[in-house]
């Protein structure tokens, strides 16, 4: 280890081992080391005293809407990667849609890239988009480095990325199945949202029975059938019913290739909290009751759910109208991930370890990152550094996304993020920000 050039030493140490005192070296941006907490610093090491904050993989959120270019009013890469930052997040993966253009053409993929390429606080992959008249671009963009295809079910609330009926689902489905390809969907039955009471106005009861829990059930079934049919691999978006759960285990037990998400909305805010009117609190799926929470919780103790993702989705203020059937559906929640998350899992009796593993390890695995995601050697040095018993109120003049809406203003949340550190630099400390340092990653790299 004689070109060590950092070592970041702390009591707790959150390695696939379990937490442990360790210092963690790092040479050339990447971990060459995990020794003992008293091990002799190497020559010519600068050493880091973290005490007793904890040191975590930086997290990878691999559901994120940048916008950018054609929305940038709503967000971009230079405000959603400083805020990701501050949060603890030193990887994210952007959602094809709401930019203009959106990602699914190579063209439109080196625009976006174009766009982010010295604005990335982060390092910044891509999705690509799984269109009905795209199934030809679906190849070249995997061959281009996309992580994988986004397709909606149902509407998406933009005109330019329409949804993909079951005949066109299967289309595209075989195609991605035939480079073994994956496919995110967005998984909302059209026909029962149509059939659902639709009343807008204020109150969130009418909101939250316009997108009731069987129109998510009967699109997963049908999911898990497509990709049954092409043995392909398939994954389930923010997802928010716990009665889709038993299809799931079913299909797994059936040896479908089938992975699931949720977000921190749906794990730590319930509908019996939502004030009418407050359309910050607006996202579809809709965040459910109390008692549907639960089962999300309990399917991420037993694995059935994989990972949790922001599934942030900004827009400008002026969209959060009161009247929910017309706002804009979208949390903005980046900056608040990692500590909403960990105040409701402490609560409920999980650690740190188990949050690491829904918000780093498993979702590196899942977009196929294998440098990320754990402080071992051979990863890169991402680093997020946590002072997980202090608390903060959340005050959204002090977010760092581009339009201060969020659905936790106001709550006190556990955890501060101290630092975070992209390849052994350190690119956020006490809210201020290096030069932007991020890399834009492909599907190999």
């Amino acid at each position: 280890m004689s070109d060590a050039e950092l070592v970041l030493r702390s009591t707790r140490v959150v390695t696939p081992e379990g937490t442990r005192a360790a210092s963690v070296v790092v040479a050339d941006g990447t971990i060459t080391g995990v020794l003992p907490h008293d091990a002799p610093v190497p020559a010519g090491a600068r050493l880091e005293e973290l005490g007793d904050d904890v040191l975590l993989p930086g997290l990878v959120d691999t559901h994120v809407h940048v916008n950018d270019p054609g929305r940038t009013e709503w967000e971009g890469f230079w405000t959603a990667t400083r805020a990701a930052a501050a949060g603890g997040i030193t990887t994210l993966v952007d959602m094809p849609l709401n930019s203009l253009p959106p990602t699914t053409t190579v063209g439109n993929l080196e625009v976006k890239r174009r766009v982010a390429a010295d604005k990335a606080h982060t390092d910044v992959g891509f999705w690509g988009g799984a269109l009905p008249g795209n199934v030809e671009d679906l190849r070249p963009l995997h061959e281009a480095g996309v992580f994988g295809f986004k397709a909606f079910l149902s509407p998406s609330g933009v005109d330019e990325f329409p949804h993909l009926d079951q005949d066109r689902l299967a289309r595209s489905l075989a195609e991605i199945a035939s480079f073994d390809g994956l496919l995110i969907v967005h998984a909302e039955d059209p026909h029962h949202l149509a059939a659902a009471p639709q009343h807008g106005g204020p109150r969130y009861a009418d909101f939250l029975a316009s997108r009731p829990r069987d129109a998510e059930d009967t699109a997963v079934a049908q999911l898990i059938a497509q990709a049954k049919r092409f043995h392909a691999r398939v994954h389930v978006l923010h997802l928010s019913s716990g009665d889709a759960l038993p299809l799931i285990a079913a299909a797994r037990a059936d040896g479908v290739r089938i992975t699931v998400e949720t977000c921190p909305h749906y794990l730590t805010l319930t509908a019996e909290e939502v004030p009418d009117g407050a359309s910050e609190f607006k996202c579809c799926p809709p965040i459910r009751e109390a008692a549907n929470q639960d089962l999300l919780w309990q399917a991420l103790a037993d694995g059935l759910i994989d990972c949790v993702v922001t599934d942030h989705s900004p827009s400008t203020a002026d969209l959060k109208t009161d009247d929910f059937a017309t706002a804009w559906g979208g949390i903005s929640g980046l900056q608040l991930s990692l500590a909403a998350v960990w105040t409701e899992a402490r609560r409920r009796g999980h650690t740190l370890q188990d949050v690491v593993r829904w918000m780093s390890a498993r979702t590196s695995e899942l977009a196929g990152l294998r440098h990320k995601g754990a402080i071992e050697a051979g990863r890169d040095a991402d680093f997020a550094v946590l002072a997980p018993d202090e608390t903060f109120t959340v005050d959204p003049a002090s977010l760092q996304h581009r339009n201060p809406v969020t659905a936790y203003a106001g709550k006190t949340l556990y955890g501060v993020v101290k630092s975070t550190w992209l390849r052994g630099e350190r690119i956020v400390a006490d809210g201020e920000f290096t030069e932007p340092k991020g890399r834009l990653l492909t599907r190999t790299g």
